[in-house]
């Protein structure tokens, strides 16, 4: 059997809890939590700490809803401001050949979330689609949760 040597994890194994509440609502009080990129007057941006790829980002509204026909006008716009702004930052420091963005409405349409609207943004490359998730279930991540989230808040100054 091989075996992928990632022992940056095993901080994350021993500490994972779960965690009461919703997500998206403790980082919005959080204010300056490690993976949250940026925060506006009505969303904030985030890294997926599940990431499918490197650089996979969320984008939520503040305000805890569910549907995106509960966003008033100025959290829409805010919530697609963010989106290019979190784009932006994407390209700025990794590069990527393409972007899957998406929104998954209610646990059968794929959330992992479903009481708090996001955007998934997910930065993609020219074979980053390999055998390992089809093979083995595994998929690599090539950078520590951390210093990808230093390297995008660097990168918004």
């Amino acid at each position: 059997m091989e075996r992928l040597w990632a022992p940056w994890r095993i901080n994350y194994v021993r500490s994972k809890k779960k965690e009461k509440g919703c997500v998206f609502c403790r980082a919005k009080k959080a204010g300056s939590a490690d993976y949250l990129i940026f925060k506006t007057g009505f969303s904030i941006v985030m890294l997926n700490i599940y990431p499918y790829n490197n650089g996979h980002l969320l984008i939520s509204p503040l305000r805890h809803i569910r549907d995106i026909s509960q966003l008033k006008d100025d959290e829409m716009l805010d919530l697609f401001k963010c989106l290019d702004r979190a784009k932006k930052l994407l390209h700025k420091t990794l590069k990527p050949q393409g972007y899957n963005i998406g929104l998954n409405l209610e646990h059968f349409a794929g959330a992992g979330i479903t009481g708090h609207l996001h955007l998934h943004i997910v930065p993609r490359w020219s074979g980053d689609n390999n055998f390992m998730p089809v093979l083995s279930d595994t998929k690599i991540i090539s950078q520590s949760l951390a210093q990808l989230a230093k390297r995008l808040k660097n990168a918004d100054k």
